[in-house]
């Protein structure tokens, strides 16, 4: 399969950024010379810290790229102690809550951003936006899912030609995965801007050092003596943490095959144990992964290798969980957020993924990454994954070396991504 790389700009995309320069100019005279007024479309939910770093991410991005503009969150859900770690981080930040906060976001500011996220997540949102204000919307970030299941009285392809038709209608898309960008392309979008852009999560930076520190001390790990490993099943069962009925179908295959998806991290685990001095941390990336991460490895692992493993039975909040991330040598497992959590600090990760999925796993193709993505639907991609985290641990220069040149990438199409949005406000 050949990789796209969207290093360069396509004639078409280039010819369309120059009336985007235009339409900023003459948006930024109507603006009486004021910032330039964003809302930002985000915080999806709590209960993983992959969903909370897509926040946070951007709004870095926009403080990077775009300082002085004035931004807005038009969030989800910002519990479990969220808010505070966005306000604490990112002070100037409105938050546009109830109903009277958000009939003056819409009023007042230039435009909206949909954040990044596993689809167009605010689908209607974004739809609401455009009919009430008439003003411009883009898109940053996101994978686009193959025509799959409705919730809605739509069939599957009627509401993915209505995610067609809003997608086109934004004024730029960037896609986190090149497996995205050709489905939209092949299915007809029209948005004057597609290409490969980094998801937001890339560029988090929170951090809680003070409760990083605690844990770490209170469980024996040193700082560079250790690695990381996130469980996961094939489907998320948020019938055990929110209020919905458990799908028997989902269950029962993440029961036929969680032996399957852990056991090269079994293997792995045993190999770091039985050939180096490091310890492993098992960590959740989601509330319902410390269970899983107790049941289907650590209460395998033999009694003296369980002496150099740490099972962590607690969700933690982003902050914390990067800051516990860069003391580490690196990750491995069957997440993928805090893999971007650790490229975009520079730490080694290793990502596993499957059919299950949506293609976002390909984004580690599309940075360089791609000797660090395992697909478990392939028995040699299972046998393969102890060697690369063996090497990870042996040669952590090299390691870093690898992730440090993922996160160039990365960063380089940060910037251009972001001038997109700065010459589309005028800022």
């Amino acid at each position: 399969m050949t990789t796209l790389r969207p290093d360069f700009l396509s004639r078409r995309s280039l010819l369309t950024r120059l009336g985007l320069v235009l339409g900023a100019t003459a948006m930024k005279a109507g603006a009486a010379d004021r910032p330039a007024r964003i809302l930002l479309r985000s915080s999806w939910q709590t209960v993983n810290i992959g969903d909370i770093a897509h926040t946070p991410g951007v709004l870095h991005l926009l403080e990077q790229h775009l300082p002085d503009a004035e931004i807005t969150l038009w969030p989800n859900n910002l519990d479990n102690g969220v808010d505070e770690l966005l306000t604490s981080r990112f002070p100037k930040l409105k938050i546009a809550k109830g109903t009277e906060a958000l009939a003056r976001a819409f009023a007042e500011n230039d435009f909206l951003l949909h954040g990044s996220g596993p689809s167009l997540v605010a689908e209607k949102d974004v739809v609401r936006w455009s009919e009430a204000t008439g003003k411009p919307y883009g898109v940053y970030g996101i994978t686009l899912p193959k025509k799959g299941s409705s919730s809605t009285k739509e069939t599957p392809g009627e509401k993915f030609r209505k995610t067609i038709r809003v997608l086109s209608g934004a004024r730029f898309v960037f896609f986190r995965d090149s497996h995205s960008l050709a489905l939209a392309k092949a299915e007809g979008c029209t948005s004057p801007v597609m290409e490969f852009g980094p998801d937001g999560a890339f560029a988090c930076d929170v951090r809680d050092d003070e409760k990083a520190t605690a844990f770490l001390q209170a469980n024996g790990l040193e700082e560079g003596k250790f690695l990381c490993c996130i469980p996961r099943l094939r489907y998320t069962p948020y019938w055990r943490i929110k209020d919905r009925p458990k799908d028997e179908v989902r269950h029962a295959r993440n029961e036929e095959m969680k032996a399957h998806d852990h056991a090269p991290h079994i293997e792995a685990i045993r190999r770091i144990v039985a050939e180096t001095d490091l310890k492993v941390l098992l960590c959740p990336e989601d509330r319902t992964q410390m269970q899983v991460g107790k049941e289907v490895i650590y209460d395998r692992l033999p009694d003296e290798i369980k002496k150099r493993v740490v099972w962590r039975p607690d969700y933690w909040l982003t902050g914390e969980a990067i800051s516990v991330y860069v003391r580490s040598l690196g990750l491995f497992g069957n997440e993928m957020h805090s893999p971007i959590m650790c490229i975009g600090q520079g730490v080694p990760a290793i990502v596993c993924r499957w059919a299950e999925q949506t293609s976002k796993g390909y984004m580690w193709e599309d940075i360089g990454l791609g000797e660090w993505l395992f697909d478990f639907d392939k028995e040699e991609d299972l046998a393969r994954l102890p060697d690369a985290v063996l090497a990870m641990a042996k040669d952590p220069d090299a390691a870093r070396a690898k992730a440090a040149e993922g996160r160039r990438f990365v960063e380089k199409r940060q910037r251009e991504t972001m001038a997109v949005l700065a010459r589309e406000v005028g800022a």
